[in-house]
């Protein structure tokens, strides 16, 4: 679709959300399930995509989107250059009434909108999908990430979290105020994926081992080494670990699983349409990253009734994990500690009520609307038009700059 096809008119307000593509990745596969329920509750919500390809078009083929003109593989590689050098004119032409971020990744093209654009730039809405305090990074170059974050905190308008413990994180790293901080739990599931993982009768395997999984993209905040290594200390020979996901670490694991002699037990499934409805076939799932902000395979997993084991990567993780109730947390980085846990982890251990409880939290159902009453105050325009203004009026005044 060209920006030209887009009536200049329209009866509600104008989300624009900007994403790179359709690779695989969690913030992109929320932000497409986002804009797809906010046209099914009658907004005008187009969608830029810098390039169109990427394994994920399953989940956004059959959504309308404006692209670009010319793509590629130098584009692929330059992709947020391009997206700075293309979505400014797409902006100015749609007149959108406000900018939807879909993630931190984003960040650097939302602080080049308004730069770009002056006073032209529509107010942007920041979703905070990673870790903030970043533990992993040197000590030398923590200066200039503080400096980083200062400066989107002076430029953009409104951020979301997606956990309590992320309010004063957010607050504390950016330096905004309590106003400009909202609170929706992170939409990585819905009603029906949950009723329908929790339907779906648990495959017992053979009995001959423990079944663990990963769902991840490989890359190095993952930290998939550790896991492998995790592993390779902490499981019995009969046990498996399926990881599930695609990345430029793929072929660098793959061979470290080999040399550690687990060529039998560690399967790569690569990337699979819908990862979360495999999760019942196995029995614990696995999170080694070095940093995250809600991951949205935690939220499959306790949906699933799974038992976990992470590393605490982010100021929610102990939150999200009913501090220990709902799964073993580990120190990020402490391969001991890691393998210790997978040596004593039991299938079918999870507290199923609890777990379904803490689920249901993270809903796209509830965050959609939620979403969109914050999204009406960042403007009056926007404000006036929102169709889902009176219904949503309630948890706008309970979510937006609220600590919790």
């Amino acid at each position: 679709m060209k920006p030209s096809d887009i009536a200049p008119q329209r009866a509600g307000p104008r989300v624009l959300t900007f994403l790179h593509s359709f690779e695989p990745g969690g913030v992109e596969r929320i932000a497409l399930r986002l804009v797809r329920r906010w046209r099914a509750l009658g907004v005008d919500a187009p969608l830029f995509l810098g390039r169109t390809d990427g394994a994920m078009r399953d989940v956004g083929a059959d959504l309308d989107f404006i692209t670009p003109p010319r793509g590629g593989p130098l584009i692929a590689r330059m992709e947020t250059l391009w997206m700075i050098w293309t979505l400014p004119k797409v902006v100015r032409r749609l007149r959108p009434d406000v900018l939807f971020c879909a993630g931190n990744t984003y960040a650097i093209v939302a602080l080049a909108l308004k730069a770009l654009l002056g006073r032209d730039c529509p107010p942007i809405l920041l979703k905070v999908s990673n870790d903030l305090d970043r533990r992993d990074q040197p000590v030398w170059f923590r200066f200039f990430y503080r400096l980083w974050l200062k400066a989107q905190g002076r430029s953009i308008d409104h951020f979301v979290g997606l956990e309590t413990p992320m309010a004063d994180e957010i607050r504390q790293a950016l330096g905004v105020g309590a106003d400009r901080v909202t609170i929706i739990p992170d939409p990585a599931l819905s009603v029906s994926l949950i009723e329908r993982l929790r339907a779906q009768p648990r495959e017992t395997g053979d009995g001959s081992g423990r079944r663990f999984v990963s769902i991840a993209r490989l890359t190095p905040q993952k930290n998939m080494a550790l896991m492998l290594r995790a592993f390779s200390r902490g499981a019995q020979t009969s046990d498996t670990l399926t990881v599930i996901g695609e990345g430029p670490e793929r072929t660098k694991l793959e061979s470290l699983a080999k040399d550690l002699g687990l060529g039998r037990q560690v399967i790569f499934k690569g990337y699979v349409p819908e990862p979360a409805a495999q999760l019942p076939s196995f029995d614990i799932l696995l999170l080694s990253s070095n940093y995250e902000g809600v991951p949205a395979v935690i939220l499959e997993a306790l949906a699933a009734g799974l038992p976990i084991i992470a590393t605490d990567c982010s100021r929610s993780m102990a939150t999200l994990l009913d501090h220990g109730a709902l799964g073993a947390l580990v120190p990020t980085g402490d391969e001991s500690a890691f393998a210790q846990a997978i040596a004593a982890a039991r299938p079918g251990s999870q507290d199923p009520r609890r777990s379904l409880e803490q689920a249901r939290r993270f809903t796209l159902e509830e965050a959609a609307e939620t979403y969109l009453a914050t999204l009406s105050r960042l403007g009056p325009k926007a404000a006036m038009n929102t169709p889902t203004a009176a219904s949503t009026s309630a948890a706008t005044s309970s979510a937006v700059g609220s600590p919790t």
